[in-house]
């Protein structure tokens, strides 16, 4: 069988392709690509998320890179990603971890982490790609396997990043939904040990994820939703299956999209004395340019994926990057999604400005001078052969029914701008035969017209 990275890492289904032997191969072709650019001095740190035999392979490849020489961290327990790939970035090593994040339970993964802690670039997973099954010498060398708890120093820095006694003064009550995740035993250790009251549920790990999906969507957070909704002035927090995602709830027991996140931070980080730019990608809202702008802010758009997103932080000087799916990080952390310290940012924004999350929302709006409803449609296509020809119609086209198109951008697939107030993105999936189609409209009726007469079939 093949393996490929995708944007971020190889998932496959357990005992299906995700196997002893294609974990070997992979193990064995990053424990090449190591050895070849750093030496065998190079650490490599090694964690799992609660996912079925997550723990069983991620030991196993530990094994494999000790029997050529390597010196080895492996995690005492499940371990978010942030939290590895912060370990990465304070011990200059290099990190797998074994998760397929929000993919459903019968999938699991391998991913990379340099030690700049941000997703692996196509350049180095492509090397890996490259160096499976092909032949690695042993160290001369004997490697060596410590079991180690990575919370400890992570702790400690967000100790010199959150105000958590504002926190603690916070009157809004929170609901931790643990969403049967990683984050289960950290997001909630640290407010217990910073004396920060909470409600929670799902609070336990399993392997099937309470027979739903470990992604913190609104149609996997019906029971938090439910919840708020039955606690006067409460809000919503939740993180995904290794809880580099995040998922908010408003106290209208409403879904904040992760846009809307990004900016409340961001206009918080601003009035905590951050400077510097923001990073999005060709997905996320208009909205993010309208304030970024408003407020003389930079904005910094890459494509789709947070291994650009995590690039871009560390190229440029840059307060907050984020992105549509649910991933954000921030200056002085890791160029890594990190849904914990996410959790934590909300919660000191609405402390220190002593506003509700629906204020903070409602002033992104008054900023703005309007609101913006976005949507999705997924159109499958019978081969890869198709979507070059129909991103090519695109490109050529001048009106999408009455509505002008005013520019056209091609980082990501084919944007198209129909003023300032309206876009419709086509971008490949990048690994199905799958072209996403991202409506934006200032007005729910005219998102809904979009939807109806954009048709690619017709073009």
């Amino acid at each position: 069988m093949s393996i490929k990275f995708g944007t971020d890492g190889w998932r496959a289904i357990v005992d299906k392709d995700f196997t002893k032997d294609n974990v070997k191969r992979t193990t064995l072709a990053i424990g090449k690509y190591v050895a070849e650019n750093f030496g065998f001095e190079k650490k490599i740190l090694i964690g799992y998320d609660p996912r079925n035999k997550a723990e069983e392979y991620s030991f196993y490849c530990a094994q494999i890179l000790k029997e050529l020489g390597f010196s080895i961290e492996y995690s005492e327990k499940i371990i978010p990603t942030p939290i590895l790939a912060y370990n990465a970035k304070i011990k200059n090593a290099a990190a797998i971890m074994f998760t397929a994040s929000h993919n459903p339970p019968e999938y699991l993964g391998m991913k990379f982490i340099p030690d700049y802690a941000g997703p692996a670039t196509s350049e180095i997973t492509n090397e890996i790609v490259n160096n499976i099954d092909k032949p690695i010498k042993n160290s001369e060398k004997d490697g060596n396997i410590k079991t180690i708890d990575f919370s400890i120093e992570y702790f400690q820095h967000l100790d010199s990043i959150i105000d958590f006694e504002s926190i603690k003064k916070l009157k809004t009550k929170i609901i931790f939904d643990g969403l049967y995740s990683a984050s289960i035993g950290y997001f909630d250790k640290i407010l217990k040990s910073k004396d920060i009251k909470f409600d929670s549920l799902h609070m336990v790990r399993d392997i099937n994820f309470g027979g739903g999906m470990p992604d913190p969507k609104p149609k996997y957070l019906k029971e938090l939703v439910e919840k708020v909704k039955s606690i006067p002035n409460s809000i919503g927090l939740a993180n995904d299956g290794d809880a580099d995602r995040f998922g908010v709830i408003n106290e209208k027991g409403e879904y904040v999209s992760p846009n809307e996140i990004i900016l409340i931070l961001l206009k918080h980080l601003v009035k905590k004395g951050y400077t510097g730019s923001v990073v999005k990608t060709v997905g996320s809202s208009i909205l993010i340019d309208i304030v970024a702008k408003k407020l003389g802010i930079d904005v910094i758009e890459t494509p789709v994926g947070f291994k650009h997103v995590g690039e871009a932080m560390r190229k440029y000087d840059v307060i907050i990057g984020g992105e549509e799916s649910g991933g954000l990080s921030i200056k002085g952390h890791i160029p890594e999604k990190d849904g914990i310290l996410a959790n934590l940012l909300i919660l000191e924004a609405m402390a220190i400005s002593n506003k509700t999350l629906v204020e903070l929302q409602q002033e992104l709006y008054n900023i703005a001078g309007t609101r913006f409803y976005t949507d999705r449609i997924d159109l499958e296509l019978h081969s890869q052969e198709e979507i070059l020809p129909i991103l090519e119609k695109v490109r050529n086209i001048k009106t999408v029914g009455e509505y002008k198109i005013t520019s056209i951008g091609t980082k990501d697939g084919v944007k198209l701008m129909l003023g300032d107030s309206t876009k419709i993105l086509i971008r490949p999936s990048g690994t199905e035969p799958l072209l996403r189609i991202y409506f934006e409209a200032d007005d729910k009726g005219k998102l809904e017209n979009l939807k109806s007469i954009f048709n690619i079939n017709n073009l």
